[in-house]
């Protein structure tokens, strides 16, 4: 036990919940404080242009069309960057909102920014055609025999073929590793419509204050993504040198993945945490994984576990002892550190198990602070289960199953045997708004749960998911 397991053992249960609410505030702060910048980014963008006397040119309809078009230019190429930055996966971020509540975000700014950059366009269009005194074709043509509207136009169709392909319904319908070839093209469409911006009109002049703002939130951007998506992890792996020790067949379709390194306690990883594998072998290179840890890691060894559900994770069951693995990470909050409340509640299902396995192994509880509800529909889904129920963490805490397939025709996430003895939520986890709530399966289970916590007033900040769906 380390000495910082032992003095938190030690501790008070009131001092450790004041340290928890102090924490959670801490957390909490900063990511209202990330909120305030986005915004505040887009709300200087504008500033500065009328700063440098965006409205003195405003005389009439064409004018007024104009300048707006360049605002709406300015705040969706603002939200794109930001997107980037959301992105590139920086650990300040990820510990204060985690990755998947960074990803959401930025993916909800996708459609806004593309709006916003198509408004640029046409407003722009039209103004100068007023102007002018020619035709929006007219106008077209002449913005077209410049080099770098040219570029311009070009990132215009690149975004809306990323933006496109991100809506659920068509996402559905490529493979993940097909979108996230798509996906990269932002980074191209963003970079090839730079040069239209700091060669087109007096807008971003040279000695402005507003050129030397946009070049420092493109450096920011693409700086951010060169670092923690390519620098750090090339680093990172050099440094442990993983490789693959073994592959361990658990259940039909399942296998742990046990990995061998250098010094993996530099990694500090929490029970709980994710990382973003790639394994060097000629039927799995071209792919990356985001994949939890099962086990919390040791100074040489770490474990994962994966269920086929697909042709990449199928591959990657498959690896030999020997293949070398790269690590990006450890990321994400669904860990301890992030708890507000005097106890714990856990509800896993199918491979769900696996951060919930090393989130409980990793965390540090008193005799009874946790209850865990592991979620099966038949026993062939009882995945890590007995290595859950025997973790010295969880002495004197209730470990409960509930296995049976869902009752046909009703949203719920229990099993037809659990509902027709009236079974709830509450019930299951009697102090429920006591305590935080983690939860993690397949996503329109989680969902459910999700949804009956929110229903019997679990405050947010009390509610943990980790979500597989990309």
């Amino acid at each position: 036990m380390s000495i910082q397991t032992a003095t938190r053992r030690r501790a008070s249960p009131n001092s450790v919940d004041r340290a928890r609410r102090t924490r959670t505030r801490r957390r909490l702060r900063r990511a209202d404080l990330l909120v305030v910048l986005c915004w505040s980014s887009v709300a200087v963008a504008v500033s500065l242009y009328l700063a440098y006397g965006g409205l003195s040119e405003v005389r009439d309809v064409a004018s007024a069309l104009t300048a707006l078009g360049i605002v709406t230019g300015l705040v969706g190429t603002d939200l794109i960057l930001v997107m980037l930055v959301l992105a590139a996966r920086i650990p300040l971020i990820d510990r204060a909102v985690g990755q998947d509540r960074a990803i959401a975000v930025h993916r909800s700014l996708g459609k806004p920014a593309l709006y916003l950059i198509l408004a640029h366009g046409v407003l722009l269009t039209i103004g100068y055609a007023m102007s002018d005194g020619s035709s929006v074709v007219a106008e077209t043509i002449a913005f077209l025999q410049g080099s770098d509207l040219v570029l311009g136009y070009a990132g215009l169709g690149l975004l809306v073929l990323v933006v496109v392909t991100s809506v659920v319904a068509v996402r559905r319908r490529f493979s993940y590793e097909a979108w996230h070839l798509i996906h990269l093209l932002s980074y191209v469409a963003v970079l090839i419509a730079l040069p239209h911006q700091l060669s087109s009109g007096a807008v971003l002049a040279d000695g402005t204050l507003q050129r030397v703002y946009w070049i420092a939130l493109y450096v920011l951007a693409f700086g951010s993504i060169g670092v923690f998506r390519f620098a750090v992890p090339l680093i990172r792996s050099a440094r442990h040198d993983i490789s693959v020790a073994a592959v361990e067949a658990i259940a039909p379709g399942v296998v742990s993945i046990h990995l061998r390194g250098r010094d993996l306690g530099r990694l500090q990883t929490a029970g709980g945490q994710y990382a973003i594998w790639r394994f060097w072998s000629a039927k799995t290179w071209w792919h990356a994984h985001p994949i939890s840890f099962s086990a919390v890691p040791t100074a040489t060894g770490a474990r994962i576990t994966v269920r086929d559900l697909g042709r990449g994770s199928s591959a990657i069951s498959r690896v030999r002892p020997g293949t070398r693995v790269s690590i990006e990470g450890p990321y994400g909050i669904f860990t301890d550190e992030v708890r507000a409340a005097p106890r714990m509640a856990v509800v896993a299902a199918g491979i769900g198990i696996t951060p919930v396995r090393s989130l409980l192994e990793g965390s540090v509880l008193l005799p009874g602070e946790a209850t865990v509800l592991l979620r099966a529909t038949d026993a062939s889904q009882q995945y890590l289960w007995q290595e859950v129920s025997a973790l010295p963490s969880l002495t004197g805490s209730a470990v409960y199953s509930m296995v049976g397939p869902r009752p046909p025709g009703l949203a719920t996430w229990m099993s037809a045997e659990a509902l027709a003895r009236g079974v709830t939520l509450t019930s299951a986890f009697p102090d429920l708004l006591v305590s935080d709530l983690y939860v993690c399966g397949p996503q329109s289970w989680t969902e459910l749960v999700i949804r009956d916590a929110r229903a019997a007033g679990l405050p947010e900040k009390q509610l943990h998911v980790e979500r597989f769906d990309w």
